[in-house]
């Protein structure tokens, strides 16, 4: 039987040992000790990783290889790329690559190769103390500070003139090195592809809605969105642009972009598996399994015919909260039964607090929707968004972004 090494699983990674399981492959996970109890009965074999560090989980990894040779090596998430990148490199077996590897987790690194690429992305500078670029900043706000390796809008921040600049710069002085861009505007996307031997073997578009400034937390996807055929062309040239640049070989790559007036500027790439329900998104639109494409990519296993486009329509609405102390949570049942809604969760309940949503792991819940046309997703969309609320002391709903 072939071996998968799953480096890292987390909740939303489990269906990656489901679906290398189903095809009979042993499953070895690297994970944390306060996760891997939950693991029992869902892999084979679980090597503990000591902490949440790229250095920590490149050590449980090169372990667990003592143990038993993976056919295959899957990174779940954003810690466990480079780990599950030296691995494959070492032992030749199908991955992103560790350059690609190495800029997915930096977003200076990303600047910097897009640049000599000539791939479209916000000026920026690199600097380890804001203070230091403030005249950069001066010429070029309002501006964005963002850290060079996070996640899910986490360390993300518009910065309008120079007196939020200095506050900021204040604020922000102990986190070390840092990266300024030029904020950018336009519609917000991201780009999902499953990659084979650095070609695309499948693509999906993904239109994004945000809090908007200062923090731009994502509050709603829908996948395989319509576009015309210019920008098709346009996101198409600007993917196989980026996956050449990466030097990316196998694997998935989550590419976030916006259309500006002057075309396609780049906000980040990673090479690992997107969040907000994502995969769900894509398998509920394509009827294909993205989980058990990558297990098959990285074991070297043949693929089906890729789609030749959407069977269905999916979305996801990620609410944020107003501050204040949750009084109330209605209309969850109601959207629970509708017939578009896939899943639904709420994370907050009375008497819990709610703070301003400044990441991804602030928002109140999470619905996964589908539908057979694009109408009846809309519709669906907009009775989620007016049924489910959440009421604080202040009198606050959760915002409803259209």
């Amino acid at each position: 039987m072939q071996r998968l090494l799953l480096v890292g699983v987390g909740l939303t990674g489990r269906p990656y040992a489901a679906a290398a399981r189903r095809l009979g492959v042993l499953v070895h996970a690297v994970e944390t000790a306060e996760r891997a109890e939950s693991l029992a009965g869902e892999v084979d074999d679980i090597t503990v990783c000591r902490g949440g560090s790229d250095e920590l989980w490149a050590e449980a990894a090169s372990a667990a290889v003592r143990t038993a040779r993976p056919d295959g090596v899957v990174a779940f998430s954003e810690p466990h790329v480079l780990a599950a990148a030296l691995i494959q490199d070492e032992l030749g077996l199908p991955g992103p690559s560790l350059r690609a590897a190495s800029l997915s987790r930096n977003k200076a690194l990303q600047r910097a190769r897009f640049a000599a690429a000539g791939i479209g992305q916000p000026g920026y500078l690199v600097t380890e103390r804001l203070g230091d670029v403030g005249a950069w900043a001066a010429e070029h706000f309002p501006v964005v500070v963002k850290p060079l390796s996070s996640a899910g809008s986490a360390g993300v921040e518009l910065v309008q003139d120079a007196q939020a600049y200095g506050e900021t710069a204040a604020r922000r002085a102990c986190e070390g090195r840092l990266l300024v861009e030029q904020a950018v505007t336009g519609p917000e996307f991201s780009w999902e592809a499953l990659v084979r031997d650095g070609k695309v073997w499948f693509a999906n578009l993904t239109a994004k809605e945000t809090t908007g400034p200062p923090y731009f937390v994502e509050t709603q996807h829908r996948t395989a969105v319509e576009v015309d055929d210019a920008t098709r062309v346009t996101v198409s040239e600007l993917g196989t642009d980026v996956v050449e640049a990466m030097g990316m070989r196998t694997g998935i790559v989550h590419l976030e972009f916006r259309l500006t007036e002057r075309g396609p500027a780049v906000m980040e790439v990673a090479v690992r598996t997107p969040g907000d329900r994502l995969m769900d998104l894509l398998a509920l639109a394509y009827d294909v399994d993205w989980y058990e494409m990558v297990v098959r990519m990285a074991l070297g296993m043949e693929l089906p015919e890729p789609p030749r486009g959407p069977v269905r329509y999916a979305a996801s609405y990620l609410p944020t909260g107003n501050t204040g102390v949750v009084t109330a949570v209605e209309g969850f049942d109601s959207v629970l039964a509708h017939p578009c809604v896939v899943d639904a969760e709420v994370t907050v309940g009375p008497g819990d607090v709610i703070a301003p949503a400044r990441s991804s792991g602030e928002r109140v819940g999470q619905v996964v929707l589908v539908a057979e046309d694009r109408a009846g997703l809309e519709s669906a969309l907009d009775y989620v968004r007016r049924t489910l609320v959440v009421t604080t002391g202040h009198g606050g709903e959760v915002p409803r972004h259209g």
